[in-house]
């Protein structure tokens, strides 16, 4: 199963990203569904936070891996900050490097980026494996 759908650049895209992915991932664990949802959002507030147009979701589940790409035509390429405990923002590469089993981003000829993210299809995230 592959699914892709193209957002705006818009805050309402956050939300809208995030149920893209609930609905598609229907009928997954509770905790991988949640996970997804969550490194999703992360996802999808960069896009809209660092970019100056929309941003393409696509979510595949093959091989008992979920595979999840954000794609965006931004400039520049993520890196994973360490932000003070006061600081607003600044921990969405941190959120998915503690729950994705893998992650990375791949430079776009010209301009954008794909940010991607794996999980297992059929268990615990390794964050979830840790805290038990």
């Amino acid at each position: 199963m592959k699914r892709s759908r193209t957002f705006e650049h818009s805050p309402q895209s956050v939300a809208a990203a995030r149920r893209f992915a609930t609905e598609t991932l229907r009928g997954m664990p509770k905790d991988v569904v949640e996970a997804a949802e969550l490194m999703v959002s992360e996802l999808a507030t960069n896009c809209v936070r660092h970019t100056d147009s929309g941003f393409l979701l696509t979510i595949e589940n093959a091989g008992g891996e979920i595979r999840i790409e954000a794609t965006d035509a931004g400039r520049g390429e993520p890196t994973m900050r360490s932000p003070k405990v006061t600081d607003p923002t600044g921990r969405g590469l941190q959120i998915i490097d503690m729950l994705a089993t893998t992650w990375g981003v791949l430079q776009r000829t010209g301009s954008g980026k794909t940010v991607w993210f794996t999980i297992a299809a059929t268990g615990p995230t390794k964050a979830v494996t840790a805290q038990r």
